[in-house]
């Protein structure tokens, strides 16, 4: 494949349609980002994964919110029940206290892992921000279990202040906007994307950027939003990861380094499921317009068969590991998670030449 896009002058490669003959979306550019300032969030199956992957590679990741999740490793703190059970149950819809995930026991196996080195050192964690969001009426991922994860944080040694953790909106199980032709708040139903009057999205991002953070762009947006093929950042067979990913860039990222916020959709929210929805009109990148950030959106499809992911959830409980014996969603071989911190790598790489000008 000739990344035909990359001998284009930056400017000109954002403007045209990134894809390449035969329907083939371009590779992903090198982009010169800041990843010392690269955050996470996610809604659903795709906040489990933010919870992961910044515990997994703690040393990358400054900040993650989790949008109706639960805490690190959820899917394995419960011996002798499979994680997939573990999974559908103790870590969505507990029925009883007893069932209730713990976030301590969530804590010991990252410092268990940590000490292993199959994950980054758990000292990381202490500098992270934190969102955390669960609706009154989310009948999906219950507040209880999102309270595990204020539970872990607290245990990883992040300061109050670092925490900010929003459960009095009574809204369903959805990432939450202000736009006019979203769901009321209170559903929850495709795309689980509801007006509930704020966008949740520049909440979660100015929380993680702190202080000096600008507010949201309510006009006409000054970047693009680049398709490329994810396939060559994927590793084994079983990742149910799709064909194309997304990534808002603003026009200040043109010219200098931006800092980086990854977003992972919900189950049945993908691409693949609501087209452009999602990643153009959740929020994130009105945000990250005005704050000189790029936004990268990776995709996981539907799949039957091996591996089964039905409904195209992010990896929480194991279906992607090679060994379903041994899994190791919850570590640095976990091939969707190696596959994001693969893009972030090419993101950090020097613009080529011809993109300076």
């Amino acid at each position: 494949m000739k990344p035909i896009l990359l001998a284009l002058p930056f400017s000109l490669a954002l403007a045209a349609h990134p894809v390449l003959a035969a329907g083939v979306a371009a590779p992903l550019p090198g982009l010169g980002a800041d990843l010392s300032q690269v955050s996470v969030s996610g809604l659903s199956s795709g906040a489990f994964m933010a919870a992961q992957i910044a515990t997994a590679y703690s040393a990358t990741f400054k900040g993650v919110g989790v949008i109706a999740g639960g805490p690190y490793d959820c899917a394995s703190t419960h011996p002798g029940q499979s994680p997939l059970v573990t999974a559908a149950t103790v870590c969505m819809q507990p029925t009883s206290p007893a069932e209730v995930p713990d976030g301590a026991a969530s804590w010991r196996s990252a410092q268990r892992r940590a000490q292993e080195g199959s994950i980054d050192p758990v000292a990381n964690l202490a500098r992270q921000r934190v969102y955390l969001f669960s609706g009154t009426a989310d009948p999906v991922v219950k507040t209880v279990v999102v309270n595990q994860v204020e539970k872990y944080y607290q245990l990883a040694g992040v300061a109050p202040a670092a925490i900010r953790y929003a459960k009095d909106v009574q809204a369903g199980h959805a990432i939450l906007t202000a736009r006019a032709g979203d769901s009321p708040c209170g559903d929850t139903r495709a795309p689980y994307m509801n007006n509930c009057g704020f966008s949740q999205a520049a909440e979660l991002l100015r929380h993680l950027a702190g202080s000096g953070a600008k507010p949201a762009v309510t006009g006409e947006l000054t970047g693009r939003i680049i398709e490329f093929d994810q396939r060559e950042f994927v590793r084994g067979r079983r990742s149910s990861m799709d064909v194309s990913a997304y990534a808002y860039v603003p026009a200040a990222c043109r010219e200098q380094s931006c800092a980086v916020h990854v977003v992972f959709h919900g189950c049945l929210q993908g691409a693949s499921e609501v087209g452009e929805r999602f990643y153009r009109h959740a929020g994130y990148n009105e945000f990250a317009d005005a704050n000189a950030m790029i936004v990268l959106y990776p995709q996981v499809m539907a799949s039957k068969g091996v591996p089964s992911n039905p409904k195209g959830c992010w990896d929480f409980w194991g279906y992607s590991s090679e060994n379903p014996a041994m899994p190791d969603f919850q570590t640095r071989q976990a091939p969707q998670m190696a596959a994001v911190m693969a893009m972030l790598r090419r993101l950090g790489e020097a613009r080529a030449a011809a993109q300076l000008r």
